[in-house]
């Protein structure tokens, strides 16, 4: 088996997701582009391919059983393993005006689709891919969360953590949540697992509003696929280190 260490994120096609692609490749590591759509998924991967990259094409939907399923074999045909899978797939929601989500008046249904994608279909994939990243000597987990999870922040009137988002902030929680309880059931293996805030970045998904840009954002999920042995587990970080729950 290839000692090139190999690499899964989800949503990598665009924005942060193709970004924390093009950095891991960047150190060497040969990267799934997990995404849905067939033409952006095969334009970033070889966009990634003319930089340098050893990259390959994942077709990929976490919210379909089967997508992830096929995803799984398509990784293992393809390196037999895997080192480092970063859930950045996600979605925000149908916003309001002012980009909020009011909870007085939230439709169950947008909030269903939200955790669907970003905590279901993280589930979902984790799960899918945990029988091949037991086969890495140094394996490591990355769930894409946001500052906007934080319920410490959220609950402080004296912190601007942006607008009422009653679907979407719950949602990143809920990852966290879920997050902690795999770094339990995880902590006798290799196996770490960290979520990652790439802070407030202009993509497509924030309407281009933000003052970090992609790169910036992808870099703290980087700095945790690439932990050392020993390093922490069960974590939520942005830039400046730990974000408190």
């Amino acid at each position: 088996m290839s000692e090139t260490k190999i690499a899964l994120v989800t949503g990598a096609n665009k924005g942060i997701g193709y970004e924390i692609a093009a950095g891991l490749g960047a150190l060497g590591y040969r990267v799934g582009v997990g995404a849905r759509e067939e033409v952006r998924r095969e334009t970033a991967v070889e966009k990634l391919r003319a930089a340098g990259v050893d990259a390959f094409g994942v077709p990929l939907d976490v919210t379909d059983d089967l997508s992830v399923t096929d995803a799984a074999e398509l990784v293992e045909r393809q390196a037999g393993r895997l080192d480092v899978l970063v859930n950045n797939a996600g979605i925000s929601g149908e916003m309001g005006p002012g980009w909020i989500q009011d909870p007085t008046a939230l439709d169950l249904d947008l909030v269903r689709t939200v955790v669907e994608t970003n905590v279901i279909g993280v589930i979902r994939v984790t799960n899918a891919m945990l029988p091949l990243l037991r086969r890495s000597t140094s394996p490591r987990i990355v769930n894409v969360s946001s500052s906007v999870a934080s319920l410490t922040r959220q609950a402080d009137p004296d912190i601007e953590i942006g607008p009422v988002m009653a679907a979407y902030s719950p949602s990143k929680s809920f990852l966290n949540a879920v997050t902690v309880q795999y770094a339990r059931q995880l902590a006798d293996t290799d196996i770490l697992i960290n979520a990652a805030c790439p802070g407030l970045v202009a993509t497509d998904f924030t309407g281009f509003q933000g003052p970090r840009t992609p790169e910036q954002g992808a870099a703290t999920a980087i700095r945790l696929a690439t932990l050392p042995d020993g390093g922490p587990t069960g974590s939520f970080f942005e830039d400046d280190g730990v974000i408190p729950w």
